[in-house]
């Protein structure tokens, strides 16, 4: 038999197409080949053999002129997708349209080039009324079948015996980007990462034998792209046939980049990509073996950081951080960590290194740092304080490690910006030693562990005790008392001054409604209490009109104790914060006058309702030196404040402060500090005696 085949002289059919026009003319002498293209948005015909002409009654030219659709009338927009798919050959019995205008039941084979943008389509008449319907009845099995699993978005494949597939939907083949008719038989097996192959053979020989199983693999798609999948295998068997499996695949590349992209960056820092905090401590963990020495730590703060912020803006400040970063990986060994610890601190972390090595790459690191480098128009050369730690064997954790190279830069910083110190012991006790007192301190605040005493206040016309002043004690179950001089900095440094501030607010309150009950008209008119100049803020106000509220006092009961340095700190967020005490009710007196930087044409501005003139000026009258307690006393009167002279030790010193026209006298030589119960009886005593 001789078959001669017209192929197209125009370059409308790529090269690739035409050998299996040729293959496909050859079969039978009675076949009908179009070959159909995507032009624009529609699939076009763009060429025929001779006995498709023959069979549909066009011409060549009048061919290519009709879209695919105009021969296959009884195919909605759908249905032709199906036909025309770009993943596999598709098979449809259904009538096409002559250029009669006539139906002919047909079948029609629609095969996908390899770009999946032409087609090349048999058309075969149907033979009989039997084999229309048998063809009828196989179509509809296989649209069934289509629907439910070639057009599903779970990539599927069948095997109906053994490792050969009888059947990939188009998921899968788009998942790979390969045609059904290249995965088949065993050519899927050549889309699986060699890598994974022998695991995902398991899997199939476990599923072949009953079993229910996945794996996780990858799939190497036809561009060389890889996939990462899970794919589940189930049994599957059929009569006559054998044992199979059906494989469902789960492509679960973009959850493991996303996954992984949260994981970096909970544990990197996102301006400078170093390590965080949370990694350097896994990091340091992961490698610490206590008693091993094998671990060295260098702790970097970056010296006139926030001058850099203040005088250039955040984002000069931010260049600067990310400049540094750079120049820490670019001068440590290759191996060593560098992580950011927050702010403006770095961590480099070594391993296998002593002490004088150590030393020397903070000398390394110090020198790399101090290059200049040019931030908003202006040349600067960072500076760090360093200190370094060697692990030894009074390091237990890892935790102690950072630590302790912690306290070494504070050390540094200490002593001069730009050093290098390495951790001196007696200091690393001493900084544990105020680890430990801060962590004691936190729970005694919130035990209410921390106590209040109640000294009176006088008045100096008739010596009447008008008022007490709230002083805060801590009693420590193993060191006794801690003064206040210590435990109150202490708070400040700690961040846990506003606890305290809001205990000793809250208790005095307390005190104050339990005494009315207890005394009555004998209790103590009002309670002066000191506020830390970390407290002055917009919360301040709410915090004492709460507690009033929640005590049944009204505003007049409370004096807020401010001293002169923490207003001084920032003027004008003072102002606004007393003002709005001002307008809760609550009288405003400032502490310790006289010995801060004060301007006094701001003073005449501030609300306040009086001074209080510091024990070291009163302390001076013993030495007949009554100048600036009278100089002090003069300016409150002149601007119509009152006064409260602290620290009267003597007979001598009231008399002479009451000349002087103090209003009011605080100190032991009048009355000592109390307990809230003592101060209960030492009032109630009082008033009996006036009676």
């Amino acid at each position: 038999m001789s078959v001669t085949v017209s192929v197209p002289d125009d370059d409308l059919v790529a090269p690739e197409i035409v050998s299996t026009i040729f293959y496909s003319a050859s079969v039978s002498d009675a076949l009908a080949i179009l070959v159909a293209e995507t032009v624009g948005s529609d699939q076009r015909l763009t060429w025929g053999n001779a006995g498709a002409l023959h069979l549909l009654g066009y011409g060549l030219a009048d061919l290519r002129s009709l879209p695919v659709k105009h021969l296959f009338p009884t195919l909605g927009a759908g249905e032709l997708k199906l036909l025309l798919r770009r993943e596999r050959s598709a098979r449809m019995t259904l009538p096409v349209r002559t250029a009669s205008g006539a139906s002919l039941d047909s079948t029609v084979l629609a095969t996908p080039s390899p770009g999946g943008r032409m087609w090349t389509i048999r058309i075969s008449a149907t033979a009989t009324e039997q084999d229309r319907a048998l063809r009828a009845t196989a179509d509809a099995h296989e649209r069934r079948f289509s629907a439910l699993t070639e057009r599903s978005p779970i990539p599927t494949l069948l095997s109906e015996q053994g490792m050969r597939l009888a059947h990939v939907n188009d998921a899968f083949c788009s998942l790979v980007g390969l045609r059904a008719e290249q995965l088949l038989g065993t050519g899927w097996i050549d889309a699986i990462h060699p890598d994974d192959l022998d695991p995902v053979i398991e899997q199939v020989s476990a599923a072949l034998d009953g079993g229910e199983v996945e794996t996780q693999a990858r799939l190497v798609r036809d561009d060389g792209t890889i996939r990462t999948t899970v794919i589940r295998f189930s049994h599957l068997f059929t009569p006559g046939v054998g044992a199979g499996f059906v494989g469902t695949i789960e492509d679960i590349t973009d959850r493991l980049a996303f996954e992984a992209k949260l994981a970096h960056q909970a544990n990197h820092d996102p301006l400078t990509g170093l390590p965080n905090r949370t990694l350097l401590s896994q990091y340091v963990s992961g490698r610490f073996v206590a008693g091993s020495g094998d671990l060295a730590c260098l702790f970097l703060d970056l010296d006139n950081f926030k001058v850099v912020n203040d005088s250039l803006g955040h984002t000069a400040g931010d260049e600067l951080l990310v400049e540094v970063a750079e120049r820490l990986r670019a001068t440590v060994r290759p191996g060593d960590l560098v992580a950011r610890f927050g702010g403006d601190e770095f961590v480099v972390v070594c391993e296998n290194v002593g002490e004088a090595d150590a030393v020397a790459l903070a000398e390394r690191v110090s020198v790399a740092l101090a290059r200049p480098m040019r931030l908003g128009g202006v040349d600067i050369r960072p500076y760090a304080s360093v200190g370094v730690t060697v692990q030894t064997d009074e390091h237990h954790v890892a935790e102690d490690l950072i630590r302790d190279c912690d306290i070494a830069m504070y050390q540094a910083k200490a002593g001069g910006k730009g050093r290098i110190t390495v951790l001196d012991q007696q200091a690393r006790a001493e900084a544990r030693d105020k680890l430990r007192l801060v962590a004691e301190l936190r729970d005694a605040i919130e035990r209410r562990e921390i106590t209040l005493l109640y000294q009176p206040i006088f008045d100096t016309r008739d010596r009447t005790a008008v008022a007490v002043e709230s002083l805060a004690r801590w009693q420590h179950a193993e060191r006794g008392a801690i003064s206040p001089t210590t435990f109150v900095p202490l708070a400040e440094e700690s961040g846990l001054i506003a606890g305290l501030g809001l205990l000793v607010l809250d208790e005095t309150c307390r005190q104050i409604a339990e005494w009315d009950q207890l005394l009555g008209d004998a209790a103590p008119p009002r309670a002066n209490v000191n506020v830390s100049a970390l407290q002055l803020d917009d919360n301040l106000p709410a915090q004492v009109a709460a507690a009033l509220r929640r005590h049944g006092l009204t505003p007049a009961r409370i004096s807020v104790e401010i001293t002169e340095s923490a207003l001084m700190k920032d003027p004008e967020s003072a102002r606004e914060v007393l003002e709005q005490l001002r307008e809760v009710g609550v009288e405003l007196a400032i502490d310790d006058f006289g010995t801060g930087y004060s301007s006094l044409a701001y003073l005449r501005h501030l609300p306040v309702d009086c001074l209080k003139v510091d024990r070291s000026f009163v302390a001076e009258m013993a030495d007949g030196h009554p100048e600036i307690a009278s100089a002090v006393i003069a300016l409150a009167h002149t601007l119509n404040l009152s006064t409260v002279a602290e620290g009267v030790e003597t007979v001598d010193q009231a008399v002479e402060l009451t000349r002087l026209g103090a209003n009011f006298l605080q100190g032991f030589g009048l009355a000592k500090p109390m307990t809230g119960g003592h101060a209960a009886a030492w009032f109630a005593a009082r008033a009996e005696a006036d009676r």
